[in-house]
């Protein structure tokens, strides 16, 4: 029995060489594709609605362009859907965006240049249920494991990306509905953790360590 795919992913061209690799595999069957998280949400409605029903597994990019991004695409998908599982398949590497997959639901994370047997690998282990990860991406994350103490909580990562907006401790403040001093709070264990005094450091030392995009 063949696992029954889609594809999330906002570049034609990208999809067609996914599909022509996958497909080429007599295991895998290709059932639906899109191109933004709202296109997925409604092509996974229309599959729940047939005799065939929804695929196994979602293949999902990080970056959809306008609208809902790949990981709350994924929190959503898999608070209605969750008996299908889903693969991040992504160029994005930074802490951020993985922490943030997994969190979601993400079965595994893999990055679009891995070798093809390594992908149609992937696919079978995350269709199963099992955690299925890229060696690059399991060194970020043991990296974190072992120093809890400078690894950055969910929340002073999403301060970090605001403050990468350009925007002011007030208007990051507006954003994640939290006080100024809430924010400013944060930055000062923010700023222990990176070993900087600035958030202009703070930004660089969080982009070389990958910890966001």
């Amino acid at each position: 029995m063949s696992i029954r795919l889609m594809m999330v992913d906002d570049h034609p061209v990208v999809r067609a060489g996914l599909r022509a690799l996958l497909e080429a595999d007599e295991g895998i069957e290709v059932v639906a594709e899109a191109g933004s998280g709202d296109e997925a949400m409604r092509a996974l409605n229309l599959l729940a609605q047939t005799a065939e029903s929804v695929p196994d597994l979602v293949l999902m990019d990080l970056n959809l362009g306008d609208g809902i991004g790949g990981i709350e695409t994924t929190r959503q998908l898999r608070a209605r859907y969750p008996a299908v599982r889903v693969l991040a398949v992504t160029t994005f590497d930074a802490e951020a965006d993985i922490v943030g997959a997994l969190e979601a639901g993400a079965t595994g994370y893999v990055l679009k240049d891995s070798p093809t047997e390594a992908l149609i690998a992937a696919v079978g282990e995350a269709a199963a249920g099992r955690s299925v990860l890229s060696p690059e991406v399991q060194q970020r994350l043991v990296a974190r494991m072992t120093n809890p103490a400078t690894a950055l909580s969910p929340r002073e990562t999403e301060i970090l990306e605001a403050l990468a907006t350009g925007a002011t401790n007030r208007e990051v403040a507006k954003v994640l509905f939290i006080s100024e001093s809430t924010v400013k709070t944060h930055l000062v264990h923010l700023y222990d953790k990176l070993g900087v005094d600035s958030r202009t450091s703070a930004l660089r030392v969080a982009r070389e360590r990958r910890l966001i995009r």
